[in-house]
């Protein structure tokens, strides 16, 4: 299934799924959930995860039909079985082993599936509460209310030749991503726009598409409210109708 060309094509829904507890009956009951909602993407993945990220894509595939998207929070996660790739560099932080190190140790394995690959530029936002990905990325986040280095990362890391900004404000993020950062990085950049963490209701999906965002990623909030999946699409469909 080829997706990446021009990953996303429209605005879009996709939901985070992390193995240590998509798990059994809560795997089955989520998928359902979008599967009527039409939820265009499943990303798998995550800054701490025990369980085989393998088995939870063959999983999601027996069930559905939705894409997967590797969402890979360190090469331990790294695997053929998903039908994309987010080759992340942590464009925000200045660890060299998320900036290029890793790279170099998955580039032998990722080499004949380079056509899954999507290049992306994943900044990481501070907004209210120190993540699991800050912890374990061993990164400082762009400060909530520093719109212009998010707007320069952002930047920098289309003349590097990214082909999607991923911006996250982490699992568990007290807030979601600024209205204001969103809408400066589509004003200044070409590139698809990814959002992340945080949101937890409709008007902040809504407000979120608004702003520029291209592709909406829920996680936590939908276990949590399952509807958030429900209402995330159908605001995406009254954006493309």
């Amino acid at each position: 299934m080829m997706i990446i060309d021009n990953f996303p094509e429209r605005k879009s829904v996709a939901l985070l799924l992390d193995p240590d507890r998509a798990i059994g009956e809560s795997l089955t009951k989520i998928l359902d959930i979008a599967i009527e909602s039409k939820t265009d993407y499943i990303l798998a993945g995550g800054s701490l995860t025990f369980n085989g990220i393998d088995q939870l894509i063959k999983s999601v595939k027996e069930k559905c039909h939705i894409p997967v998207i590797l969402f890979p929070g360190n090469l331990l996660q790294l695997t053929h079985e998903a039908d994309a790739i987010l080759l992340l560099s942590l464009i925000s932080g200045r660890n060299p082993e998320l900036l290029i190190g890793n790279h170099v140790l998955a580039a032998p394995y990722l080499k004949n599936i380079k056509s899954k690959l999507i290049s992306t530029g994943y900044i990481l936002i501070n907004c209210g509460t120190k993540t699991s990905v800050e912890y374990m990325s061993q990164t400082e986040a762009i400060p909530y209310e520093k719109t212009d280095i998010v707007v320069a990362t952002a930047l920098a890391g289309e003349m590097l030749g990214m082909k999607l900004i991923y911006i996250e404000a982490g699992s568990g993020a007290l807030k979601p991503v600024p209205l204001p950062v969103i809408k400066a990085v589509r004003d200044n950049i070409s590139l698809p726009i990814a959002i992340g963490g945080g949101l937890r209701s409709r008007q902040e999906i809504e407000e979120t598409f608004i702003a520029g965002a291209d592709l909406v990623i829920l996680g936590n909030g939908c276990e949590q409210n399952p509807q958030l999946l429900f209402d995330a699409c159908k605001i995406r469909d009254s954006f493309i109708q």
